[in-house]
């Protein structure tokens, strides 16, 4: 589970940061309005998903090796009840 609150909070903060510099250079060159907010919400988020492709690729592996680890044992675990079932 530290993996995934790694990556989730890693991910978390690239978005914010991308979101701070994207919103402070529209105030400085553009007009406020709410429009406005909602382009540099997305522009953010691409931006933030384009560098975490890159930047978090470590903390994706990390995750996606324990996903598969537990998955692998949650099924060695349904294997062994399905076994002791038929010899029952």
């Amino acid at each position: 589970m530290k993996a995934f609150w790694t990556y989730t909070l890693a991910r978390l903060g690239v978005f914010a940061v991308c979101f701070v510099i994207v919103w402070g250079l529209s105030q400085i060159w553009l007009e406020s309005t709410a429009v406005l907010n909602i382009w540099v919400l997305l522009i953010s988020l691409v931006i933030s998903s384009v560098i975490s492709v890159f930047l978090l690729a470590g903390l994706r592996d990390k995750l996606a090796l324990n996903v598969h680890e537990r998955a692998t044992r949650m099924t060695e675990r349904i294997e062994e009840s399905r076994r002791a079932e038929d010899v029952d």
